[in-house]
């Protein structure tokens, strides 16, 4: 099984959904994909993020912030995935042959529902396509690139 890790800063909301979508992505594709999320620090998961994946079908009850100290072998992952540039560089370093990607996301905290469903959008899209790549052999995306930032 592969196991993958996203991480973000607070672990409230781009981690979140990314979590829940890449996990999504792994049943619709068949592929075993062990998934968890972490953020540098814990915080809470934000409504915001609850609201606009329950328009998913997808619900995040249950789900909970919290660092890579409270994951299960922490530093046993296949890909870590940073989704904002501040846990890119606090990222720590893994051993052997654990593969790291960045895929940032516009922060969407603050903003209005729109914005929160714009940036759900852009992760599914990504992390599809890592599901996808990794069902089937291909390789995963290296990067994204951030589209312009949503009201």
């Amino acid at each position: 099984m592969t196991r993958v890790l996203i991480l973000c800063t607070h672990n409230s909301a781009r981690s979140q959904m990314a979590e829940a979508l890449t996990r999504e992505a792994a049943r619709r594709a068949g592929a075993a994909l062990e998934v968890h999320s972490a953020g540098t620090e814990a915080t809470r998961v934000k409504d915001e993020a609850r609201t606009v994946m329950a328009e998913r079908g997808l619900s995040l009850d249950g789900h909970r912030s919290k660092t890579l100290h409270d994951l299960p072998d922490p530093q046993l992952f296949d890909y870590v995935i940073t989704v904002c540039d501040s846990a890119a560089q606090a990222c720590p370093v893994y051993p052997g042959p654990t593969i790291r990607l960045h895929y940032p996301f516009v922060d969407p905290s603050g903003g209005s529902l729109e914005r929160w469903r714009a940036v759900r959008d852009q992760i599914e899209v990504q992390f599809t396509a890592f599901v996808e790549a990794l069902a089937g052999g291909r390789p995963v995306p290296p990067s994204y690139t951030q589209s312009p930032a949503v009201a």
